[in-house]
């Protein structure tokens, strides 16, 4: 089984529990508080589905409560999440533990105060404070409640309810860090809010490769990617709202000319595909074919389609989106956008997906650069 199908069966199958790793997260987080020290500062978290005796976002959270300034933490768990298979001991030695109510309940964890009398703040004062009426469903009416009374939610997500989570997160105009597969950028519930500079992203995780505890699948990488007790999952990125130096720099760039004749990579895979060392036009879009970002040049003024994985180099600065090139962009694009791009509909285009000499390409973004830079 392929790596990188693992999100998409979890999506099929809705078994879609991948634990993040601690140092993921704490690498992730270091990227906002260096960009903003007060990022965290009085704020109210919320980690919805994180079981604090499974989920290291709770762990490190509680631990950086008082570095962070945090006002509050609140954790929820699914009840039919793996996480409760077993009681943690935050439930177990509360006075409210209720052992008809663990298997059918969502469980609510909250942060404040120190609660032992150590002296600091840290995972040991996390309190169980009850059950939920519900499952911990984050759809539910409690944890709307509480994803209103937050200030930012972090999380990894159930992949299968990606869309729907995140829907459920900007119609409360919430801050947000969360994991997602990076197929997630060409959703149409979730493209527009790229376009629009409402969402980003962020850090990421080295390569665009993550490692996940995941009780329901055996990790079948090779001997060379294979870590223990975890699973090798490609292409996952987080995305955000909250702000960090990465989106800010600059992408280098050399010329067409330049590229075209000293860049390679880029030459094999110019006269491998279509024979003529050249930059591509579309069939069906005004716009030319550039493989690999690293080959966008510095000089074109026109409309250039660009790998999804550039959404890693963005900055709103340098680029403009124009849109996407993918299935969905003759249904979803507006009929402005698809005149000023000359989109004509191609028999192999599946639905606005960009064409060369015939051939359909993987799903590209559209971009321009921003005059005068």
């Amino acid at each position: 089984m392929a790596d990188n199908t693992r999100l998409g069966l979890a999506k099929n199958a809705k078994r879609d529990e991948f634990y993040t790793q601690y140092s993921d997260i704490e690498a992730e987080m270091n990227a906002y508080v260096e960009y903003n020290p007060d990022v965290f500062r009085n704020k109210t978290i919320l980690l919805p589905c994180d079981d604090p005796e499974w989920s290291n976002f709770t762990k490190y959270f509680a631990n950086n409560f008082e570095r962070f300034g945090l006002k509050k933490l609140i954790s929820t768990s699914f009840a039919k999440g793996s996480g409760n298979l077993q009681l943690t001991l935050f439930e177990m030695e509360s006075p409210l533990y209720d052992e008809e109510l663990h298997d059918t309940h969502g469980k609510l964890f909250t942060l404040t105060h120190d609660t032992n009398g150590s002296g600091s703040i840290d995972s040991d004062d996390i309190e169980f404070s009850g059950y939920l009426k519900g499952d911990g469903d984050f759809r539910s009416d409690e944890v709307r409640a509480l994803r209103d009374e937050s200030d930012i939610i972090i999380t990894n997500p159930p992949f299968s309810l990606f869309r729907e989570f995140l829907c459920w997160i900007m119609e409360a105009n919430k801050k947000f860090i969360i994991v997602a597969n990076q197929n997630a950028i060409t959703y149409k519930e979730v493209f527009p809010l790229l376009k629009e500079n409402k969402m980003w992203l962020g850090q990421g995780f080295k390569s665009n490769v993550g490692y996940f505890s995941a009780p329901m699948y055996e990790d079948y990488a090779t001997a060379g990617q294979h870590k223990e007790g975890y699973i090798r999952v490609s292409g996952v990125m987080w995305f955000t709202n909250i702000d960090l130096s990465k989106r800010h720099k600059f992408l280098e760039m050399d010329t067409l000319e330049h590229n075209l004749k000293y860049n390679k990579k880029l030459r094999k895979k110019l006269e491998s595909e279509y024979g003529i060392i050249e930059y591509p036009h579309y069939d069906n879009y005004n716009a030319i074919e550039v493989p690999f970002t690293e080959c966008i040049p510095s000089n074109y003024n026109g409309v250039m389609g660009v790998p999804i994985t550039f959404m890693d180099k963005y900055n709103p600065e340098q680029f403009e989106i124009v849109w996407q090139a993918s299935g969905n962009t003759r249904a979803s694009a507006p009929k402005s956008v698809l005149k000023e791009l000359n989109y004509t509909k191609h028999d192999e285009d599946r639905g606005g997906c960009s064409v060369v000499h015939g051939k359909r390409t993987y799903g590209r973004i559209l971009i321009r650069l921003k005059k005068g830079v």
